[in-house]
């Protein structure tokens, strides 16, 4: 019996159609590599950067670039984008040089961004007045989760937009799920990342504990990674705490991951439902703000523990 979603996948690969061109606004470290994939898997990429330099190695490999995002929209029908907040996305879609303002008729744009729920909302509604389709779907998972080629995709929108743009994704993570209307990605995306952190979070005040009674670090992140509480999340950042074992670019540093944290505590106080751990979580990443280490990885709130418990080994 043949897998639907493999014959997806194989059109996405050009074997039953031709592939379009696609464009991706936001190069960064995960944006960047998501290009990478789809220029490996045969397509045409142009590409949108709002710094240009971030560009040029992708140039190198065959992306075409745009100088703004409606040059873009004007080249593409189907968009990808990954920026950092809200307001950045919004940057990306309005005004004269805007996605929209150059957006064609039919064409997807499939935000990968984390953001709030509404304002994607809203911004579906402006693609959809201007003759277009938007689709919230951001990405769970780190930059080993892709480049394994194991990222998952959540999607909310027109069951009609994910099915045509759903091949193009099977291209970048084979764990692609439409679960409802436009916002409800996100809605499950905060909800991903409010569980992360709180188990990320957890885990590290369990090693400060064993630490402190006398247990070496090294032997107790073993012991929790053999243990019941081991999962994906905590295998590839439980090391992270070891000495030496930061890195210099973090999976998620502490800023970006308060900003989904936020995103849930606003839900949640939006829907009346009671977030205790992640308003816990939060303070917590606050403290790492305050003791100015904000700029790596978000498990690095070990080491507010660490000094608030007095252990005087260092971490990093």
């Amino acid at each position: 019996m043949h897998d639907p979603r493999r014959l997806l996948f194989e059109k996405a690969h050009g074997m039953n159609g031709e592939h379009p061109t696609i464009g991706f606004l936001g190069l960064g470290a995960m944006g960047s590599r998501i290009v990478e994939r789809l220029l490996a898997a045969g397509y045409q990429v142009v590409g949108w950067n709002r710094t240009p330099a971030k560009a040029e190695a992708l140039g190198a490999h065959g992306m075409a670039r745009a100088d703004s995002p409606r040059e873009l929209a004007e080249r593409c029908d189907v968009i990808l984008s990954m920026v950092t907040d809200t307001a950045a996305v919004e940057a990306i879609a309005d005004g004269p040089d805007g996605l929209v303002a150059g957006l064609r008729r039919g064409a997807i744009w499939a935000d990968m961004s984390t953001i709030a729920a509404d304002a994607s909302r809203g911004l579906a509604e402006r693609v959809a007045a201007a003759g277009g389709a938007m689709l919230d779907a951001p990405v769970s998972g780190s930059l080993s989760t892709l480049e394994a080629g194991e990222l998952a995709i959540m999607v909310g929108g027109e069951p009609e937009a994910f099915e045509r743009i759903e091949p193009v994704l099977l291209a970048i993570g084979p764990k692609v799920t439409r679960v409802g209307a436009n916002g409800q990605a996100l809605v499950v995306k905060v909800a991903v990342n409010l569980a992360l952190v709180v188990q990320v979070i957890g885990f590290c005040e369990g090693v400060a504990l064993a630490e402190k009674g006398g247990v070496a670090r090294e032997a107790v992140v073993e012991a929790m990674l053999n243990s019941v509480v081991s999962s994906p999340v905590l295998n590839y950042r439980a090391p992270l705490i070891l000495e030496g074992g930061m890195p210099d670019e973090p999976p998620a540093d502490v800023d970006l991951q308060q900003k989904d944290l936020q995103l849930a505590l606003q839900l949640g106080r939006a829907l009346g439902v009671p977030l205790p751990q992640a308003a816990a979580s939060n303070e917590l990443l606050n403290a790492c703000r305050g003791l100015g280490i904000a700029d790596h990885d978000f498990v690095f709130a070990y080491e507010v523990y660490r000094r608030l418990a007095g252990i005087e080994a260092e971490v990093g």
